[in-house]
Parts: structure tokens; sequence; C-alpha cells
């Protein structure tokens, strides 16, 4: 029998599988029906699947920095990417 996402190790989440969990356990909490002891669980749980996207994401933008294309085509450098909160002069 297969596990369910929700019952799955972070770390086996695609990006996709996991910020659809995260976005699940956010909507949950910001109801505010579920019990004391689930909360925090449920918490828990959102805090390693958020760790897990900011590392996948990471992970891409480490490959795209890898394949910038330049006016002489592929370029090894660093992608210029807009971060939020990062300063722009």
């Amino acid at each position: 029998m297969s596990q369910t996402p929700a019952r799955l190790d972070v770390t086996q989440l695609s990006f996709e599988q996991a910020l659809g969990e995260l976005e699940k356990i956010v909507s949950q909490l910001e109801r505010g029906d579920v019990a004391l002891e689930d909360s925090i669980s449920m918490y828990e749980r959102g805090a390693a699947l958020k760790a897990h996207c900011e590392a996948k994401l990471k992970d891409a933008q480490l490959k795209v920095e890898q394949i910038v294309m330049g006016p002489d085509g592929p370029q090894l450098e660093p992608a210029k990417i807009d971060r939020p909160g990062a300063s722009n002069s």
C-alpha cells in the first residue's frame, strides 16, 4: 500500500507535493478548527515542508545560475534573479 503525501517523509516529496501539503496545513490552521495537539503536529510538519521547499528552490536557483544565456550563447555565471527583500541598488 503506497503512502499518501501527508504520511511520506518530507524529503521524499517533490516541490509541488510539499507546497500543496503546506498550503493545506496553512488553510486548516487559519480556520482554527483543529485541536491544540493536532495544531502543534501540523505546525511541525509545516515547518519541515517549508524548509524542504526552500531547499528545492535553492537547488533550482543554482541550476539556473549554471545555464544563463548570453549574447554569445550559454554562459556559466550567476543569473540576475530578483529576491524578495533584496536591495536594487
